[in-house]
């Protein structure tokens, strides 16, 4: 079997208290530079990348959380560090490092039934209704001018329906202009999230944006702004999980919601598939058959440059560990499965330059390809 042997390019323990703060996530995107967050319930502490790899432990940007870590979607941070977005429960806030809250957004509550608008929090903070909230998520574009994010509507001021059932979907996409939260274009997105995630693109004017609604499927859905609106089109019959973007915009990748065993690469804009790369039939001679039902993991994906990217594959029962792979989004081939010179149990992460990140609780590791011998 061919394949990657990864030569280590940097290795720290992140800041954080293990089962206290959230595990560290990265955050990278078209025309940003790799970012590493902690959320813990009081802040959340932002990390350059290059830096912890030098060394260097300190916080490039720490921001005053408006509720409980447990509590919210995705938290983005805009490309300067000026402010993150919290998605919560009943409203999107903009926060800057010194605490002042830059503005915000209300929303109809995600929680349930409940169909109110909540002035904060601490309304239902011990309320068990709100428990287990289901929530949207948010992201702050490349150029600093837009902020995306998915909310339950209606918004206050919007008309409410007649029939006001729960039931029936609300859920909005908002287009946020960054420095007032002033709606450049919103769209109903026809979906019942229980989470969502959003995947940039290179071009600031459009975004992906995937939806998990549980078994019922995974919508996934294109937003672009034009002409003062945000034009929407669904791929996929909520079958795909969308996992990424090539950083030149020419593709994107989506995953099978039902059974993980394909990973599709779709052309952009038209999402036209161009190919589908199979867990179980790896071009690397990897038969599943001796171990169970391979599968490809839904998380931490990412691109080297513009058309590699890292991936993972873990089986359904045995001993067979999490692989890791390099895959040729154009011809859908690849140098193998990657080896390294420690276990790695972690997931994958590409972040551009011909790197990738794992990640195992607080220990962060950066590789790259061994140069040749």
């Amino acid at each position: 079997m061919s394949g990657v042997v990864a030569e280590l390019v940097g290795a720290v323990r992140v800041p954080g208290e293990p089962g206290v703060d959230d595990r560290p996530r990265m955050l990278t995107g078209p025309g940003r530079r790799p970012l590493v967050l902690v959320r813990k319930d009081v802040e959340l502490a932002v990390y350059d990348l290059g830096g912890l790899c030098a060394g260097d432990l300190t916080p490039t940007a720490v921001f005053p959380t408006p509720w409980p870590r447990a509590v919210g979607g995705t938290v983005a941070v805009s490309p300067d560090l000026a402010y993150a977005i919290f998605p919560g429960v009943h409203a999107v806030r903009a926060v800057e490092p010194s605490g002042r809250l830059r503005w915000e957004v209300r929303h109809t509550c995600w929680a349930g039934l409940c169909l109110g608008y909540h002035e904060s929090y601490a309304e239902y903070a011990d309320d068990p209704e709100h428990r287990y909230p289901d929530s949207g998520s948010s992201w702050v574009g490349h150029d600093g001018t837009t902020v995306w994010v998915h909310v339950r509507g209606p918004l206050p001021g919007d008309d409410r329906p007649e029939d006001d059932d729960p039931r029936t979907s609300r859920e909005t996409w908002l287009a946020l202009a960054a420095d007032d939260a002033r709606v450049l274009a919103r769209a109903a997105t026809g979906t019942y999230a229980a989470g969502s995630h959003h995947v940039p693109h290179p071009d600031p004017a459009v975004m992906g944006l995937g939806v998990g609604e549980g078994q019922d499927g995974s919508p996934l859905l294109w937003g672009r702004l034009h002409q003062g609106g945000l034009d929407v089109r669904r791929f996929g019959d909520d079958a795909y999980v969308l996992v990424g973007v090539s950083p030149d915009g020419r593709r994107f990748v989506t995953i099978d919601h039902a059974s993980g065993e394909e990973l599709a690469v779709h052309r952009h804009p038209d999402g036209t598939v161009t190919g589908i790369l199979f867990a179980d039939r790896s071009p690397y001679g990897d038969p599943a058959a001796d171990v169970g039902h391979r599968r490809w993991d839904l998380m931490n994906h990412g691109f080297l440059d513009d058309r590699v990217m890292a991936a993972a594959t873990s089986v359904s029962h045995g001993d067979d560990p999490v692989r890791h792979w390099l895959v040729d989004v154009v011809t859908l081939g690849g140098e193998g499965p990657i080896s390294y010179p420690h276990p790695v149990r972690a997931h994958p992460f590409g972040v551009g330059g011909g790197l990738w990140v794992t990640l195992d609780e607080f220990d962060l590791h950066v590789w790259r390809r061994a140069p040749a011998r």
